[in-house]
C-alpha cells in the first residue's frame, strides 16, 4: 500500500482496549467507524491467539466496509493471517527492521518515547511512529509520560508521520495537532464514551479542520 494512500487515515486512530466482550468491543469500534475513526489497532495483550484471531477478522471486515486501516498490535501471526493493513511494534516487541524487511507490503508502526527512539525507528523502516504518552493515562500502566515538546521534537527529527498517544481526549485533541502530530490515537476518550459515534465525530471534526 503506497503511504500517499494510508496516510490521511492516521488522523483519527482507536485503540481496542481489552474488555471481555468481543461483542461489545465489535459493536463500539462498528459506531466509532460510523462517526469517523479512520484507523482501528487491535490490542489485546491477555489472550489467546485463536479468540483474537476471530475478534481481528470481525475488525477487519468493519474497518474495510469503512475504508479504514486495520493494524493489529504486536502480533504478526494475527495481523497476517487476518489479512490486517499492518502491525504495530513497541520497543520491546518484534523488531520492526526485521518485520519490514520480510513483509514489506505491511504498514509498520513503532512506539517511540524519545527523539533517539523516534530516529531509530525510522532507521529501521518504520512507516508511522506512536509517540507518547501524551499525558497521564491509566489504560497503559507502564507508560512513559513524554508531554507535548517531546512530540514536537520527534516530528522535527524525522519524516515519517507521527501519531500522539496517551491521555489524549477530545478537550485535548487541537493541542497535539498543534504540536505538529498527523493524528490522535485515543483508547478510552472511544472504547469509554457513552456515545463512541459522537466521540469519534468530535475527535474526526478536530482533526481534519
Amino acid at each position: 500500500m503506497a503511504r500517499r494512500d494510508w496516510t490521511e487515515k492516521l488522523r483519527v486512530y482507536l485503540v481496542t482496549d481489552d474488555r471481555p466482550d468481543h461483542g461489545e468491543v465489535a459493536a463500539i469500534v462498528e459506531q466509532a467507524l460510523a462517526g469517523g475513526v479512520t484507523c482501528v489497532q487491535l490490542r489485546r495483550k491477555q489472550e489467546d491467539g485463536g479468540p483474537m484471531l476471530k475478534l481481528a477478522l470481525r475488525l477487519r471486515e468493519l474497518a474495510s466496509a469503512h475504508g479504514a486501516l486495520f493494524i493489529v498490535n504486536d502480533r504478526l501471526d494475527i495481523a497476517l493471517l487476518s489479512g490486517a493493513d499492518g502491525v504495530h511494534v513497541g520497543q520491546t516487541d518484534l523488531p520492526a527492521s526485521l518485520v519490514k524487511s520480510r513483509f514489506p507490503e505491511l504498514v509498520v508502526g513503532v512506539s517511540a518515547r524519545s527523539v533517539g527512539e523516534a530516529v531509530q525507528a525510522e532507521q529501521d523502516g518504520a512507516d508511522y511512529l506512536g509517540v507518547g504518552s501524551v499525558y497521564p493515562t491509566a489504560t497503559k500502566g507502564d507508560a512513559v509520560l513524554t508531554g507535548l515538546d517531546v512530540l514536537a521534537a520527534c516530528k522535527r527529527a524525522v519524516r515519517i508521520p507521527i501519531v500522539g498517544i496517551g491521555g489524549i481526549t477530545v478537550e485535548r485533541a487541537p493541542e497535539v495537532m498543534a504540536a505538529g502530530a498527523d493524528g490522535v490515537a485515543v483508547v478510552s476518550a472511544v472504547m469509554s464514551a457513552p456515545d463512541p459515534k459522537a466521540a469519534a465525530a468530535a475527535l474526526a471534526q478536530l482533526t481534519f479542520s
